[in-house]
């Protein structure tokens, strides 16, 4: 699959792999600002229960 968006992508050489990191770099942001803090409120291991009992 990324062997195919590689080869997709408009340019020489050097302008593909400026592009990929770029896009690979977009990712990580979204997957960070907006898809995982919405995620954590359905994941059971935040919960702690240490020093809740007090």
């Amino acid at each position: 699959m990324y062997g195919w968006i590689f080869r997709n992508l408009p340019g020489p050489l050097w302008f593909r792999i400026i592009t990929s990191i770029l896009f690979i770099a977009a990712a990580v942001l979204v997957l960070m600002q907006f898809v995982f803090p919405w995620l954590s409120q359905f994941n059971p291991l935040n919960d702690s229960t240490i020093g809740g009992g007090v």
